[in-house]
């Protein structure tokens, strides 16, 4: 397969990669378990198929945590909803919240993430805030303490941020000269500088260069570069790094089955990728289905999932993934414990499922068990 030049990959960025480029406008919807508000609908009630987040207006980008979501707003400010027992909300209280609320003294935003139990945003001056639990120093503000409202990430030391992304007790910024840094938990050589060592402040990932999308699993983070490939590091007891083995990685290596690839997602011990063609490649565990491939089997190479074409946006939940197709539609596979598929069931599906009642859909994200969308 030849890979896609570099300003092609760039030129596809723009509609896969809302975190870098806008996709567009929306409202969101959400679905799934509701037992801390995370639905935004005001009430704790869970539903198996899409209902409207209350109380938000037109939003540019989404993200969802463990038990918590948040939005960017049209205004560049950021409206959060869920479990709030950390802080993660941003409102200066560890309150939950089942409607929407404003992140406190946060304006200027271009861009969001959320690890499991904290937020990420990088404004448009390309500085970084943080808020939420920091017992592994993932906010990056060189402490451990929890902050409810948000902070600065390596002030002076951060080159311009253009994306990042929340793992379960780690944090990855992208800059705007493609090079990825890390800060937190490094347990499982999760950081990429090389050492298991925790790092309350940012540090360079080592050896990796031309990188256009990040992501971070529970454990585990990945990037790709501009010429398609696919790099991945930290945690790997389940084959999430996708190299083949089972080996923990404290440092990039590249999968070398995998090419043309221009979005990359992470679920909690599972991976999900975009390529330039539409297809979608899993790998990793797949215990409850994560891998879309019909069984229960882990995958430590990725697998292309069967019956999904046209994809231009990825997204993932704890133990589920989620595909917009071009023509606006979902589809959906992996645990439905709580009815994160979408479809109307509780019931786990080992291959793809359409999303109920959704159409126009521009962007979508899972949390621990449920899912939200962005819909034009």
């Amino acid at each position: 397969m030849v890979l896609v030049p570099a300003l092609a990959v760039f030129a596809l960025l723009s509609t896969a990669l809302p975190s870098q480029s806008a996709v567009g406008e929306g409202l969101v919807s959400a679905w799934g378990s509701n037992a801390t508000g995370q639905l935004g609908d005001g009430t704790m009630a869970s539903h198996f198929t899409a209902a409207p987040v209350q109380n938000l207006g037109t939003v540019t980008e989404i993200a969802g945590g463990r038990d918590f979501a948040f939005a960017l707003t049209t205004d560049a400010t950021v409206a959060s909803w869920g479990v709030n027992d950390s802080g993660q909300l941003g409102d200066g209280t560890t309150t939950n919240r089942s409607r929407p609320v404003a992140v406190s003294t946060l304006t200027g935003v271009a861009q969001i993430a959320a690890g499991h139990y904290h937020s990420l945003a990088s404004k448009s001056d390309g500085t970084v805030f943080s808020w939420g639990r920091n017992n592994n120093g993932q906010l990056g503000d060189g402490t451990t303490t929890k902050r409810t409202r948000p902070v600065p990430v390596g002030a002076g030391t951060l080159p311009f941020v253009t994306q990042l992304a929340g793992g379960r007790d780690h944090s990855l910024a992208l800059t705007s000269t493609g090079t990825v840094w890390a800060w937190g938990s490094n347990a499982f050589g999760q950081i990429g500088d090389g050492t298991t060592t925790r790092r309350l402040r940012p540090v360079l990932v080592i050896g990796l260069a031309d990188v256009v999308a990040i992501t971070a699993g529970r454990e585990h983070s990945i990037a790709v570069k501009s010429d398609g490939t696919v790099w991945a590091w930290g945690s790997n007891v389940y084959g999430q790094v996708g190299d083949g083995t089972k080996t923990n990685r404290t440092r990039p290596v590249q999968l070398t089955t995998l090419t043309d690839v221009i979005d990359v997602r992470a679920g909690a011990h599972h991976s999900l990728a975009l390529r330039s063609d539409g297809t979608v490649a899993a790998w990793g565990r797949n215990y409850r289905a994560e891998v879309g491939d019909g069984t229960t089997t882990t995958r430590p190479l990725p697998k292309t999932v069967a019956g999904v074409s046209g994809v231009i946006s990825i997204g993932t939940g704890r133990d589920h993934c989620l595909v917009v197709l071009s023509d606006g539609t979902m589809r959906s596979w992996g645990y439905n414990v709580g009815g994160q598929l979408g479809d109307g069931t509780t019931t786990t599906r080992r291959t793809p499922v359409t999303v109920s009642g959704v159409t126009g859909v521009l962007e979508a994200e899972g949390g621990g068990d449920y899912s939200i969308a962005m819909i034009s």
